[in-house]
């Protein structure tokens, strides 16, 4: 007599992920779950679409010189566009370049010219040594004149140390404070933080961008460092033709 048995079927899977006529058959049924989407389209979507915006961005870096040399290459109204965008960053910074220079700051002026100031702009703080300056103060008091004339937008002021904090040690100078909104943002003491006695004025520029006070795509930036370069390049220039000149003696 055949007995029959209430144990459930065992259904032979081998790779439920195969694509198998068996397989089909489990799926149709509900046996096996559907096999999920190939991510395959969905990464070569992505990278077409990261295509289409680089290509559609591709001059979101120039500047109106760097647009200009484009003229032959690029669609004239796709050109405008971005020429429009640059004039009007430059304006909208003119408008907001309103300081232009180093503020020397005093100690019973302090809320009126740094802190409420803070909440119209970014004031940036510079703290010196007390006498002589040490090098770190010296090599910042440069940068700080450059930044004021560069970044008309933010606020630039400097004080001795000893002036605006009673007992301040002359080596904890060079002191950066960076007021926001009637606030202490950030405080750097001496250029430790930054690159030491070799600090260079793109070191804080890159502290400005890093705190808010200025924009990463700022087209200022970008102008400097064209300028730099070109200005490295003359150096190179000069220097290899006094090399020739020695040469010529020899």
């Amino acid at each position: 007599m055949n007995m029959m048995s209430n144990d459930p079927v065992e259904v032979p899977i081998d790779d439920p992920n195969a694509d198998t006529e068996w397989n089909d058959i489990l799926r149709k049924h509900g046996i096996i779950p559907e096999k999920p989407p190939s991510p395959t389209p969905m990464i070569q979507e992505a990278l077409e679409e990261a295509r289409r915006l680089a290509h559609e961005n591709r001059l979101e870096d120039k500047d109106l010189d760097e647009l200009a040399d484009l003229e032959d290459d690029e669609d004239e109204e796709f050109l405008n566009q971005y020429r429009q965008k640059r004039l009007g960053e430059l304006s909208t910074i003119a408008v907001a370049s309103v300081y232009n220079q180093v503020y020397p700051v005093q100690k019973a002026d302090w809320t009126r010219d740094v802190t409420d100031e803070s909440k119209k702009a970014f004031v940036f703080v510079l703290l010196t040594s007390s006498q002589g300056m040490n090098v770190e103060s010296r090599v910042m008091v440069e940068i700080w004149r450059e930044l004021a004339v560069k970044f008309g937008d933010v606020k630039f002021c400097q004080i001795r140390g000893d002036l605006c904090i009673e007992g301040y040690p002359d080596k904890n100078t060079p002191t950066i404070l960076i007021y926001k909104d009637g606030d202490i943002r950030r405080q750097i003491v001496t250029l430790r933080e930054l690159n030491g006695p070799q600090t260079k004025l793109q070191d804080v520029e890159n502290l400005l961008v890093q705190v808010g006070a200025l924009k990463q795509g700022d087209i200022r930036l970008k102008r400097k460092a064209a300028e730099e370069e070109e200005h490295k390049s003359i150096r190179s220039g000069n220097k290899a033709a006094v090399e020739d000149d020695d040469s010529d003696w020899d």
